[in-house]
């Protein structure tokens, strides 16, 4: 066995599947890029849906929001309902739930109903990660888990970044409203599948507790933490943050009530979630490079198009093309990893996948407003090794201690993780994007002095060129354009001040895989790798 095996409880017992456990893997997976997906399938298509409905474009991006808070809730939750009800059946409750809410979103006739279905839709995928990774956990034998969560990081990793691009050209071609039906039959293929494929091991059953209460207090705090701090993300730069009364009292009411969750579920007998897990120093590290990896990811998902379009003017479709080679390098890597974690420490894969991540945002860095298709296209194959490189091997680390009764609450708390962390990391780059392209506009202007004969040199060179198309408004067209280049050169700057940041982020991230246990095979124990 290599050395690089990871150590398992002795307790840990694994029972084989009735059918192959690829097949159920890739039934899984199947439920889970559908709700990935949608978590920015919809983002391109909100001017059409606000046209659509007669509502403003800032309205309808509570149909994101929605989504967001409603998926935030119930992804820690996922663990509870499991051992509640068991979790094949609370997997297929929320593919369910998913498939009927998509099909009434593509129905909706107003705004209103819609943002009503868009909870429903976010609280029956907020289920479907946990669960899958839960139910891959305990379908595979130990020294393949690492191969089985590379075919689920494929879908959660791939997803966000093709869900633009399909969104766009879908709503272009056919219908906004498409952008939902499209769920319904891959739902009711993943129904018809896990219904006649997938067991609950014991550990996974519902548990028949007599008395079982239910913990309404945690799940009311949870709900309310969740649901206030993601409003704050998604709505924070919008509102110039504590410059509103509303994110001030919300990002009050978020603290609080995640503080007072932390207090109730430690001391409950029968937590909503169990957040003794992080006593394991594996897991805890695990969740907190699982929070940069979604940070670091969402973030420059939303950097990398948005820049090929307002500053090299791609159109929606091309900037997805550049985005679509770091895809494809993702889904070759991914098996190539699974591979290497059974040969292989995981702490040096993620430490590559880290270095690669940051040699990327350096290489971002040198972008200007004169970079070519294959640059930008680039910059994402290589950010795609690093990705690759990072969210199988943090998997595998998380889970490697755990006994499998808590691969269901486990499951929950890392997807939280990832999607704060993009929820996060997105309201960092937005905010920051604006500030500092202020910054730099105002730099610019403090040396746009009218003595300058650099200035009034550029001022005659354009009015001289305009004037014989704006006659006497010529000065002031040489002007405008003056003042379109300082803010088009102060966003572009802006851009490089994001890409520096985030590669500082991923160069402090390193020196914490060292705090991970080290894994070693101790006699007793089963590998996994």
């Amino acid at each position: 066995m290599s050395e690089g095996a990871l150590a398992l409880p002795a307790h840990e017992s694994y029972t084989a599947p009735a059918v192959n456990p690829w097949v159920i893997a890739l039934t899984v997976t199947l439920a889970t890029f559908m709700e990935v997906l949608d978590t920015s399938i919809a983002n391109v298509s909100l001017p059409h849906i606000a046209g659509g409905l007669a509502a403003s474009v800032d309205e309808s991006t509570w149909i994101l929001t929605s989504y967001l808070v409603s998926n935030a809730i119930v992804l820690p939750m996922s663990g509870w309902f499991s051992s509640l009800i068991g979790r094949k059946r609370f997997y297929m409750s929320c593919v369910a739930l998913f498939t009927i809410s998509s099909f009434l979103c593509g129905l909706a006739p107003n705004l209103p109903v819609l943002i009503l279905f868009r909870v429903l839709q976010g609280a029956g995928g907020g289920g479907l990660q946990p669960s899958e990774q839960s139910i891959l956990a305990d379908t595979f034998e130990p020294a393949k888990r690492g191969m089985a969560f590379a075919i689920y990081g494929m879908a959660v990793v791939v997803a966000p970044a093709i869900g633009p691009t399909l969104g766009g050209f879908i709503t272009d071609n056919y219908s906004w409203r498409w952008i939902f039906y499209i769920n319904v039959p891959i739902g009711i293929i993943s129904l018809l599948l896990t219904s006649r494929l997938i067991t609950d091991p014991p550990s996974s059953r519902p548990q028949k507790k007599k008395g079982l209460s239910i913990d309404y207090i945690g799940l009311g705090l949870l709900a309310v933490g969740l649901g206030a701090l993601q409003v704050v993300l998604d709505k924070g730069q919008r509102e110039d943050w504590f410059e509103s009364h509303l994110i001030l009292i919300l990002t009050i009411v978020a603290a609080t009530a995640l503080v007072g969750v932390i207090f109730w579920e430690w001391h409950h007998k029968d937590p909503i979630i169990d957040l003794k897990l992080f006593r394991d120093r594996s897991f805890a590290i695990g969740n907190s490079m699982m929070f940069m990896l979604g940070f670091v990811l969402l973030g420059t998902t939303l950097l990398l198009p948005l820049f090929v379009q307002t500053m090299m003017g791609y159109t929606a479709e091309k900037a997805g093309l550049s985005l679509m080679p770091g895809g494809f390098v993702i889904l070759m890597c991914m098996p190539v990893v699974g591979y290497l974690l059974g040969k292989y420490d995981p702490r040096w894969l993620m430490i590559f996948g880290l270095t690669m991540l940051t040699a990327a945002l350096y290489y971002m860095t040198h972008f200007d407003l004169y970079i070519d298709f294959q640059t930008a296209a680039t910059a994402r194959i290589i950010q795609g090794m690093g990705l690759a490189f990072l969210f199988v091997p943090i998997n595998t680390v998380a889970y490697s201690y755990l006994p499998p009764g808590k691969n269901n609450a486990a499951s929950g708390l890392i997807n939280l993780a990832r999607n704060i962390g993009g929820s996060v990391g997105i309201s960092f780059v937005t905010t920051m994007l604006d500030r500092r392209a202020q910054f730099h506009q105002a730099r610019f202007a403090a040396d746009l002095n009218p003595a300058n004969p650099r200035v009034q040199s550029m001022l005659r060179g354009a009015t001289s060129a305009l004037h014989a198309h704006s006659g006497s408004s010529a000065t002031q067209q040489a002007y405008g354009l003056l003042q379109a280049m300082v803010q088009r050169q102060a966003t572009m700057l802006s851009y490089i001040d994001n890409f520096r940041v985030l590669s500082y982020a991923t160069v402090l991230v390193i020196p914490f895989v060292f705090l991970i246990r080290k894994p070693k095979r101790r006699a007793g124990e089963i590998p996994v790798h």
